[in-house]
């Protein structure tokens, strides 16, 4: 279960404290400490000690003590991450709820503190024969503040709620989470959030000419999905829809282009995050009832060796009709992407925006830090994009997009060809999916950030759900 955050308009005195301050802030007198406590919160925060953790009558008083940087978004990423350490202490002494009291002189510390707790308590631990006694403690973040903070609070609740289920789909492996199985979970989920939902089987893909897709299919035992969401409110504020696009391979041995193991396949189970980020996104759209008509397209398989597979020096009719030399079975996240970019056409979009595991060349780019974002939209788009990654700590760096990276990926016997070469190598993959584009286009490739190999602050480790913060923060700053 999910962590639950709630409000609260005062901190109750039996509950364990997370208290906000900062070099300059007092003790509140709702906050009985004793002198003696009092003395050494005063003597930790004259030494520069930022957390520390002590004990008042029975219960635990976790002090966080706020790191003001030069810019706002970096003191709130201070905040979240100052947060991984006092889950860890919590959960250490079988804490199961807490309060989260902001006495510094920066607003709503306590919802990013409280953020960062939830997102650090996140596990997946199902595949352990002694789960329950693996499980953290900590069920309830408590936030206390004005009354005006309560819908910000219901929302971030909502957003860790759905951060969770993002992680479990990014950490399920491919016995468990197939294509039909993906299209299974969008179905479940559009139920319990409210939007629609239509899942297409392989003879549906045919029919409407997913040529990139049933490629990539044809390795797998398995039929490839495509999943069709919308939430579309009565009076949305947008005219035209804004559609966005989850890649869905579920599980990628490179085809006969095989990948090495360990290191390259291993965790390849992961290369469906940004199909995740997408589903998650509608569950937070819908359940917050964002006032946006929003389109969702997830094209969903393995790419795996049978025997009948596709193979280098194949040419494939793709669903807008181009036909496309591949050179590297391993590049086939752009195959099954460039049919649904062509499908959104018909909804004559005010924008579509992608979120893909797509190329080792933007995680080495990027590192884990940030993802690559590129296209074709407006200054204004890209700008509010990187607003919203500021906000969220999801920050997209801006590459070119130059026509000579499109250059690249033109063959010598079909329209084009699938790979450019190694040299700007997520910049030709994002210039190979504009030719299946005729609307503003923005191209996240999130193949860094999108699964953690070691323990990484409040991500933890394993499947991050990197990307659902940012779309969500970005489709809601439209509606404001």
């Amino acid at each position: 279960m999910p962590t639950a955050i709630l409000f609260s308009s005062k901190a109750n005195e039996k509950n364990n404290l997370v208290l906000i301050l900062d070099k300059k802030s007092s003790i509140p007198a709702t906050i009985k400490l004793s002198k003696e406590n009092s003395n050494f919160i005063a003597a930790q925060i004259k030494q520069e000690n930022h957390s520390f953790l002590l004990h008042e009558n029975g219960k635990m008083v976790f002090v966080l003590v706020a790191d003001e940087k030069k810019q706002l978004h970096l003191t709130h990423e201070a905040l979240r991450k100052a947060a991984n350490g006092a889950t860890a202490s919590l959960n250490k002494y079988k804490t199961k709820t807490v309060d989260v009291v902001n006495a510094s002189h920066i607003a709503n510390a306590q919802l990013y503190v409280a953020e960062g707790m939830a997102l650090s308590n996140y596990q997946f631990i199902k595949y352990f024969k002694d789960a329950s006694k693996k499980k953290n403690s900590l069920e309830t973040i408590n936030v206390v503040g004005d009354a005006k903070l309560k819908n910000e609070v219901e929302t971030l609740n909502t957003i860790c709620e759905v951060m969770y289920q993002v992680r479990d789909l990014v950490n399920e492996p491919v016995i468990s989470l197939s294509s039909v199985d993906l299209g299974k979970e969008v179905l479940k989920a559009s139920k319990k959030y409210g939007f629609k939902a239509e899942v297409w089987d392989k003879k549906k893909i045919k029919q409407n000419n997913f040529g990139g897709l049933l490629a990539v299919n044809m390795g797998s035992p398995i039929e490839p999905t495509f999943s069709i969401l919308e939430h579309k409110p009565a009076k949305p504020l947008n005219k035209k829809p804004i559609v966005l696009v989850g890649k869905g391979v579920v599980y990628d041995t490179g085809g006969l282009s095989i990948k090495p193991t360990p290191d390259s396949m291993d965790h390849m189970k992961s290369d469906m995050g940004g199909a995740a980020v997408v589903l998650g996104t509608f569950m937070a759209i819908a359940k917050l009832k964002l006032n946006l008509h929003v389109i969702g397209l997830i094209p969903s398989t393995d790419n795996r060796i049978n025997g009948s597979e596709y193979t280098p020096g194949d040419i494939i009719k793709m669903h807008n009709g181009l036909f496309v030399e591949v050179l590297n079975t391993d590049a086939e996240g752009r195959m099954i992407l460039a049919d649904a970019l062509s499908y959104a056409q018909q909804y004559n979009p005010e924008l579509v925006i992608d979120f893909a595991t797509l190329t080792g060349a933007a995680a080495r780019l990027i590192g884990p830090w940030g993802h690559a974002i590129m296209g074709n939209a407006d200054e204004k788009v890209m700008s509010e994009f990187k607003k919203a990654g500021d906000e969220v700590y999801e920050r997209g760096a801006e590459m070119p997009f130059w026509e000579e990276y499109g250059d690249r990926m033109k063959s010598s016997i079909a329209d084009l060809k699938n790979v450019g070469g190694a040299d700007g190598g997520a910049m030709t993959a994002g210039k190979f999916l504009e030719n299946f584009t005729n609307y503003p286009y923005v191209h996240n490739d999130i193949a860094g950030p999108s699964f953690a190999f070691a323990e990484a602050s409040y991500w933890g480790k394993g499947g991050t759900g990197y990307g659902m913060r940012l779309l969500f923060q970005f489709l809601r700053n439209r509606t404001k």
